[in-house]
Parts: C-alpha cells; sequence; structure tokens
C-alpha cells in the first residue's frame, strides 16, 4: 500500500506546517570562453543564472531557467526549488535543479531544453556532475549495488551519511530507481561490509509500498532525536533512522530493527 498523501491543508502535520527549508545550495561559478555564469539562488520563486565577462567583471545578460509554482495556502519557502549544480560542456551549459531535473542552455542561442536526470538515457554522464563518495562508486563498480539498480538525483542530497546498523560503523543510503520499471527507492550500504539492502524500488516496505516516487524529502534522524519526536507509540530505536517524507504531508521513519530495515509510519 502506497504511502497516502493528504491533499487537504487541514491535513497537513503539524510538523511540515511548521518547517522551514534549509538554506539555499552554493553553486560553485563555471567558467567557458571568458564568461563566468553564476547562479545566485537569492529568488525562491525563479532559478535563474547570470554570465558575467572574467576580464571586466560586467554583467552581460541573466537568464530565467525555471519558475517555481507557489500555492497561497501552503508555506512559500518550502516550495522553493533551487538551482543544486552548474557543468560545461560542449558549448552548453548544463542546470541541474535540487529535484534532479537537468536543464540544457545553448550558450549561442539561450534556448533552454530541460530533460529529467532521473529519465536521461545516459545516467553515467548525469552522475559525472555529481561528488559521488568512494563507498558509493565502489558498491556500482563492483557489483554490490545489483545491476538493475541506478543512482538517482532526484531529491537533493542524492545520499545520507549515518550509523543505520548501530555498530559504530558509518554506514550510507543512497536514493536508487529500479531500471526496468523506473520505481524508486532507497540503497542502504553497510560501512563495515559494503553489503546493500534496496528498500522500495521494487521491493515494498510499509505504507511506503516500492516506490518511493512520492518521496520529497529525506534527512537522517539521530537515536536519541527519532525518539523524542516521533508520533505516536516510540520504536526501540538501535540506530540512526531514515525521516523519508512527502513535503506538507505525510513522513515515516525507517530504521533497523536488527534483522531488517522497517518502516514506522508517522501520519497519513
Amino acid at each position: 500500500m502506497r504511502l497516502t498523501v493528504v491533499l487537504s491543508a487541514m491535513a497537513f502535520l503539524p510538523y511540515f506546517a511548521l518547517a522551514k527549508r534549509s538554506a539555499p545550495p552554493r553553486v560553485e561559478p563555471v567558467i567557458h570562453d571568458s564568461i563566468r555564469y553564476v547562479a545566485p539562488n537569492d529568488d525562491g520563486r525563479r532559478a535563474y543564472i547570470e554570465a558575467w565577462d572574467v576580464q571586466s567583471n560586467k554583467k552581460l545578460w541573466e537568464l530565467t531557467v525555471f519558475t517555481n509554482h507557489i500555492e497561497p495556502r501552503l508555506e512559500e519557502d518550502v516550495q522553493w526549488v533551487f538551482i543544486n549544480k552548474l557543468n560545461v560542456r560542449d558549448g552548453t551549459l548544463l542546470v541541474i535543479s535540487e529535484r534532479g531535473n537537468t536543464y540544457q542552455i545553448d550558450l549561442k542561442t539561450k534556448v533552454i531544453t530541460q530533460s529529467d536526470a532521473t529519465k536521461s538515457a545516459t545516467p553515467d554522464a548525469t552522475a559525472q556532475l555529481y561528488d559521488i563518495p568512494e563507498v558509493i562508486n565502489r558498491a556500482v563498480t563492483n557489483g554490490l549495488l545489483p545491476k538493475e539498480y541506478e543512482l538517482s538525483f532526484r531529491v537533493n542530497p542524492f545520499y545520507l551519511r549515518g550509523d543505520f546498523i548501530g555498530d559504530g560503523k558509518a554506514d550510507i543510503a543512497v536514493l536508487v530507481k529500479q531500471r526496468s520499471t523506473g520505481k524508486f527507492g532507497i540503497a542502504i550500504i553497510n560501512g563495515a561490509t559494503d553489503k546493500v539492502t534496496v528498500v522500495g524500488a521494487g521491493n515494498a516496505i510499509g505504507n511506503g509500498g516500492d516506490d518511493f516516487e512520492w518521496m520529497d524529502s529525506w534527512q537522517v534522524r539521530s537515536k536519541g532525536r527519532a525518539s523524542q519526536e516521533v508520533e505516536g507509540r516510540v520504536p526501540h530505536l538501535r540506530s540512526d533512522a531514515l525521516l523519508v517524507g512527502k513535503s506538507e504531508a505525510a513522513s515515516a521513519l525507517i530504521y533497523w530493527n536488527g534483522k531488517r530495515y522497517v518502516w514506522f509510519q508517522q501520519g497519513d
């Protein structure tokens, strides 16, 4: 059964109703043909880039890459989506949003073409735009991450670190997509053994189902903090947990119970 998304503003959980998004990413400028391309990330309603002459330091032009539709009944700042990464390849400026969408800008014509990074025919090329930890690269290249999955960059950040097993070792959770079905999920890599466990992406877990397409936020909840903040009966937490959710709707904890990863619903 998939996670129920509450559409009525009256039913939004307090956790999200009071939530404030984190600060916008600081995007490293890129230089091409003596022009510096910058993503200011200072306007939550539109994501834009600026082109500056490197020698004179004069702004040449600016271009809106995408805009954010704002639902007036909801908290505005949690609806903002910013630019997360810039790169230049073959005369094209690649702009990656926090949601993982890729915008290709022809630097001669300034024509913008949008493509979803998670649906790209060349996921390896998209992955080159991100700093991928060695443990994730090792899981992919050594076949520890099953060949039927690929990395997903649809949510920022696309990976999290925590002691998810409770053995004192740092583990990594990374977003993945099942190649055959396009279903999204999370691969959790054991820091001690490199063993990979996938939840979602074709492997059902609790109310989250086998496709985490609904998920647009996640973060690590430390053992003590999670125990204090969860609603309802508190589970016995042996380790850090993953808090996954749909903005302005429901959320849940994914945690290790000593034998497997399980789901603890916080709202619906």
